[in-house]
């Protein structure tokens, strides 16, 4: 809650933490583990195509590195961030979720007006909670993009940490 908080004092528009950090904290919990997995770092994506310069992004992550110095900070606004995938540009940073490579990467959490929790789950959490890996619809198998898919999985490795994680 208090990385939540750090991310909407900045009030950016349509603003998730999601994506691994998510994911981990949903693992870990699945699996048992008492410690929190260390992840490489904490993803907050927003949506806002009036400025996309990414100037601005490292700008927010100075932000949020003042308010909680030890955490690896990395925001994106996904305004500009289709063009990484070559896919049509997102229509909301919850339409960027849906377009992330794993389902059970496509997940993000957040904070409304009135400080309550908010969850994006765009391919529901059955595969997050189940430990089940599958590309989204923009990395099936018989989509251009499924080698990036493949790639990450193998890069990943997250079986090395979950080992309860079937592909």
């Amino acid at each position: 809650m208090r990385l939540l908080k750090d991310v909407a004092s900045l009030e950016l528009p349509d603003w998730w933490i999601c994506a691994g950090y998510v994911r981990a904290k949903i693992w870990d919990d699945v699996h048992g583990y008492r410690t929190p997995t260390p992840t490489e770092d904490v993803d907050v994506i927003y949506f806002d195509r009036s400025q996309i310069d990414e100037a601005i992004e490292k700008e927010y992550e100075a932000q949020l590195h003042v308010l909680s110095p030890t955490v690896p900070w990395s925001v994106k606004n996904q305004a500009r961030m289709h063009l990484v995938n070559q896919l049509p540009p997102y229509q909301s940073a919850v339409d960027a979720l849906a377009h992330f490579p794993e389902t059970v990467t496509a997940i993000g959490v957040s904070l409304d007006a009135n400080g309550r929790l908010k969850l994006s789950a765009p391919y529901g959490v059955e595969d997050i909670v189940g430990l089940k890996l599958r590309p989204t619809p923009a990395f099936a198998d018989d989509s251009p993009h499924h080698h990036i898919y493949l790639a990450r999985i193998t890069k990943k490795n997250w079986q090395a940490t979950w080992p309860r994680v079937q592909e």
